[in-house]
C-alpha cells in the first residue's frame, strides 16, 4: 500500500487533468493498493471523479 497526494498521480500519468481541479483537491490523499507504479491512465481517470463527486458531497447549493 502507498499514501500520495492526488496531484502526485495527475503530474505523473494525466497533467492535462491538473488544469480542472482544484487546490484542495490535488491535495487530497489517495491510498494505492499497488503503489503508483502500476496505476494506468484510465486508473487515474476514475481516482479523479471520484475525489471530485466525494468532495461536492459536501458543498453547499444555493
Amino acid at each position: 500500500m502507498e499514501s500520495v497526494k492526488l496531484s502526485q498521480i495527475v503530474e505523473r500519468l494525466a497533467p492535462e487533468l491538473g488544469l480542472f481541479l482544484t487546490s484542495k483537491e490535488l491535495e487530497l490523499r489517495i491510498v494505492l493498493r499497488d503503489g503508483i507504479e502500476l496505476l494506468e491512465p484510465s486508473d487515474v481517470m476514475e481516482i479523479v471523479q471520484h475525489s471530485i463527486c466525494n468532495g461536492q458531497k459536501t458543498a453547499l447549493l444555493h
